[in-house]
């Protein structure tokens, strides 16, 4: 029988930017927009907060990689079963959250969004694996920056689109939509990947390392800098993504209508960062990261401090825009370097572990800092959460500038992770 031709790169590059689309959208409406729906509804800033710990499977993704990487009968990997299969249970959830209104049955709708954030942080794994798989080594630079527009695009379209449609068409027709888009990434995945690959006969294929966890954690630890760039990791981005969090339940309080807050903290927000984060390479690359990451970090504590101050003042409705503005920008740029040294800090034939494990670091103060910020919301007032949320990212600004001055950031390249 006739070997099947292999498909065009572009084909496969249109393919999993769209899967990553159909993955990241769902995500960032459930944790990003219905904030912004919970509040006209009532939720208090503690129940918002308390509401992000439906995403904890994020914490876990690279024990979610174990029952993907295990072979079939004949050895070879089952990436392609295993994408179908999650991509089809995630729209099978995203239906069961839009089947009625749900925002009086909290217990149901947190319940629903944890199995939606455990099928999304699932099924990126074969995605992403297939990728890998699939795409020659000198296409995967162009694969990265497909997912990076891919994830921006995702932002728009969860945090902006689909609240526009929300209040437009009701709670179901968001989740339809995006239910959709995920049945159709599956439909395009089993036409344009007609077989599961296997691996490439080579020579010089390893088997992959085996080490326990703990003498996993000790060889990234061992990584010059490895633990005081971990501290950065998780108190770099969490203060400004907080802030983020709140802007649209912020707006709403400061009479902005909610089509507004998602046009223009949504839509608008969402092009900023992404321009910000593409913009943001290129100036790390002509500065140097020993300087940009402290600039990232210090860019952060100036949106907060004027986000604050626009509040606590306030201001007409032109300057809490121009506020949201820059925090959009700040979060771009400084989200930018931080993947760029998450990168860095994953060594050769462990990037998988090391990049997993910082990115679970990651997602646990990115969930915790928005439930303390919520709590502080409902005790003290909006004003008093950002005024709390600068000081804190000035600190953490701080801490990067020490850092920075320590040798382990290098200019360009660096060598963290290279050991």
């Amino acid at each position: 029988m006739k070997a099947a031709a292999p498909r065009p790169v572009w084909l496969l590059q249109a393919l999993f930017g769209w899967l990553h689309l159909a993955l990241t959208a769902p995500s960032v409406y459930l944790w990003l927009g219905l904030p912004l729906v919970m509040r006209q509804h009532g939720w208090s800033g503690t129940a918002i907060g308390l509401f992000q710990l439906a995403g904890l499977p994020a914490l876990i993704k690279f024990a979610l990689a174990a029952p993907v990487e295990a072979r079939s009968a004949n050895g070879q990997p089952r990436y392609r079963a295993w994408a179908l299969a999650l991509c089809l249970a995630y729209a099978a959830v995203l239906l069961a959250l839009g089947w009625q209104q749900l925002l009086a049955e909290r217990l149901w709708l947190f319940g629903l969004a944890f199995a939606a954030a455990l099928a999304a942080t699932w099924a990126d794994i074969p995605v992403s694996a297939l990728a890998i798989r699939l795409l020659p080594a000198s296409e995967r630079m162009r694969a990265g920056g497909v997912r990076a527009a891919a994830l921006s695009l995702g932002a728009i379209v969860g945090g902006g689109m689909m609240l526009l449609m929300q209040a437009k068409w009701g709670w179901r027709a968001p989740f339809l939509c995006l239910a959709g888009a995920l049945a159709l990434g599956a439909l395009l995945l089993a036409w344009v990947v007609r077989h599961e690959p296997g691996d490439a006969p080579s020579p010089v294929l390893l088997p992959a390392p085996k080490a326990g966890l703990a003498a996993m954690v000790r060889g990234y630890g061992a990584q010059p800098g490895a633990w005081r760039w971990t501290l950065v990791l998780v108190s770099c981005f969490p203060f400004i993504g907080a802030a983020w969090f709140y802007l649209k339940p912020l707006m709403l309080d400061h009479g902005f209508a909610p089509a507004q807050a998602a046009l223009l903290a949504g839509m608008g927000g969402g092009v900023v960062a992404a321009l910000a984060g593409a913009a943001s390479p290129l100036l790390t690359r002509r500065l140097g990261t020993r300087r940009a990451l402290p600039l990232y970090a210090g860019c952060n504590v100036a949106a907060l401090a004027l986000l604050a101050a626009v509040i606590a003042a306030g201001a007409p409705a032109p300057g809490l825009v121009a506020a949201v503005a820059c925090v959009a920008a700040a979060m771009g740029a400084s989200s930018a370097c931080v993947f760029g040294l998450m990168m860095q800090f994953a060594r050769p034939r462990w990037q998988a572990f090391d990049y997993g494990l910082q990115a679970s670091l990651f997602a646990a103060s990115r969930m915790l800092v928005p439930l303390a910020a919520g709590v502080a919301l409902d005790a003290m007032g909006a004003a008093a959460m950002l005024t709390g949320l600068t000081v804190a990212a000035a600190l953490a600004w701080v801490w990067a500038l020490r850092c920075a001055g320590d040798g382990w950031v290098q200019g360009d390249a660096g060598t963290a992770g290279t050991q």
